[in-house]
């Protein structure tokens, strides 16, 4: 990068600013007795509230080695069982939570200055839910899971346009085509930490902790 870009990099970097906005109030102590309810209720705050892709979310997970890796994908569900994404079998994640299943969730709404973090163990649902997660998403969606291969090397974009306009010419014709290695995920949550920022820097950070008997345990954390 050349000197100006170096500069013009750097002075945008330091010239921006957090949370000059006025946030919503947060009384941890009138917080519900499981992470659930909460999540659901700031979820929905934050769409109303102008939230871009509220659904998007942080999936870190771990290799072989331990190593650490992230990405960003979407929320499928929210229920009792737990968060729910869904993936290919065989794509890096996917690899990844077959060997090591402890992963964890991070949701950021900078709009309302809000972010949830959620640690649990995933599962992989069966055939039959994984292919009725796919069944209710779009065309575009369909086809994506068709053209497969996620995380393999590409070759090439014309390679890619190819196998994608095959895939969307399929998805069109054979709307239950079958996906074999789409999989749908369920993190059961085990810690679910859920942070309101504040201008004051006086941030409200309330943690859930699951305990052997399966209730939930609270603390609020020093930000």
């Amino acid at each position: 990068m050349s000197t100006d870009g170096i500069r013009d990099f750097h002075e945008t970097l330091h010239s921006l600013r957090v949370w000059d906005t006025e946030l919503p109030a947060f009384d941890a102590t009138a917080a519900p007795a499981e992470p659930l309810p909460l999540f659901r209720e700031w979820f929905v705050h934050a769409a109303r509230a102008g939230q871009t892709e509220p659904h998007t979310m942080g999936l870190a997970t771990a290799d072989a080695e331990g190593r650490p890796d992230v990405r960003i994908l979407m929320l499928h569900d929210a229920d009792e069982r737990g968060w729910h994404f869904a993936s290919h079998s065989t794509s890096t994640k996917g690899r990844q939570l077959a060997d090591r299943p402890d992963a964890a969730l991070l949701f950021y709404w900078p709009t309302v200055g809000r972010q949830v973090r959620i640690r649990g163990q995933v599962s992989a649902a069966g055939p039959e839910e994984s292919r009725a997660d796919l069944a209710v998403r779009t065309r575009g969606a369909l086809a994506a899971a068709l053209t497969g291969r996620q995380s393999e090397v590409l070759g090439s974009t014309e390679e890619l346009e190819r196998a994608s306009a095959a895939a969307w010419e399929r998805a069109g014709a054979e709307p239950d085509a079958p996906a074999p290695t789409w999989t749908r995920y369920v993190l059961r949550a085990a810690e679910a930490e859920f942070f309101q920022g504040a201008a004051t820097r006086r941030h409200i950070r309330l943690r859930y902790r699951r305990t052997p008997a399966g209730t939930w345990t609270r603390e609020l954390l020093w930000p």
